[in-house]
């Protein structure tokens, strides 16, 4: 896949690689490939009524046996905060998150929630994250899903200064869904380079959003700019909490130790408030493959 310099897209069609993953010790269920690390979602609306999500008890509870049955064990929830969702404050959401922690504990669904925030980038941002009013991934005070304006990008470097200035890290939430980063796809590198994490949504690299989406979605994992594949799920029909299909196209596109990185272990990670290394996610390379030039890291 290469770049057209006239749109800043990428272009063409990837091959499918399906020997990539082959003999992985791994299950194999409705033709998904099914890691045993659990997977954990850092991106959800699954909290009921309170932004564009689940619009109901019932919808939460679908969605958490979906995503259960998915292999999701720990999932964040993320309803949007600022914006047009300012009424959405810390102290609401952790009550709720814990309301809904009842419900699927009640009806034996083995789904863990945490409380977080899909936070839209504002200027008293980092102030109100200090107070706890807008919420952090997990309630750690350590990562913030950061919202931009769809339509527009604009300098992220300011923001992610503020945020390391108190011991916190900035997760760029579906950045190949901004029109502006497609229209100036070379925005990303040093973005990485700056300590931006990066998490795609798993719709996008499976088509949901057209072939454009996935196309940019698949050129930013081979290039190494995704730290995370999240649901960003909004209920249970077409933005569902589903990782299984999106882990299988990373498998393609990259190797069964990318997927776990970016559909578990990095996710994990964050659930647990610890660090997930900066920087560009790639293939190791074995120690055989280098000595005879094979398996070439990106």
């Amino acid at each position: 896949m290469h770049l057209d310099p006239s749109r800043g897209l990428p272009v063409g069609s990837l091959p499918k690689l399906g020997g990539r993953c082959a003999g992985i010790a791994h299950s194999q269920k409705a033709g998904f490939l099914v890691t045993q690390l659990p997977f954990v979602d850092i991106h959800c609306h699954l909290i009921a009524g309170i932004d564009d999500g689940a619009s109901s008890a019932a919808v939460s509870l679908a969605m958490a046996r979906m995503a259960a049955a998915d292999g999701i064990r720990t999932l964040v929830c993320t309803p949007h905060q600022a914006g047009n969702f300012s009424a959405n404050c810390g102290d609401t959401i952790r009550a709720a998150v814990k309301r809904t922690q009842q419900m699927l504990t009640q009806r034996g669904v083995p789904l863990k929630l945490l409380p977080g925030g899909d936070v839209r980038i504002e200027s008293d941002m980092v102030p109100r994250l200090r107070r706890g009013d807008l919420l952090t991934l997990g309630d750690h005070g350590r990562h913030v899903l950061l919202e931009l304006p769809h339509e527009l990008y604009f300098s992220l470097e300011p923001v992610l200064k503020q945020l390391a200035r108190n011991d916190m890290v900035g997760i760029l939430s579906h950045p190949e869904r901004n029109q502006g980063i497609l229209r100036q796809p070379e925005v990303l590198a040093p973005l990485v380079e700056a300590g931006c994490l990066m998490q795609v949504t798993a719709g996008s690299i499976c088509g949901s959003f057209g072939d454009e989406i996935c196309d940019f979605s698949e050129w930013m994992i081979e290039e190494g700019f995704v730290h995370f594949v999240a649901s960003d799920a909004h209920g249970v029909d077409s933005r569902r909490p589903v990782l299984s299909e999106a882990f299988e196209r990373v498998c393609e596109l990259a190797n069964e130790d990318i997927a776990e990185r970016l559909c578990c272990r990095h996710p994990a990670d964050v659930a647990a408030g610890q660090d997930v290394s900066a920087g560009l996610v790639r293939a190791k390379r074995s120690m055989l493959a280098g000595w005879f030039g094979w398996g070439k890291a990106g």
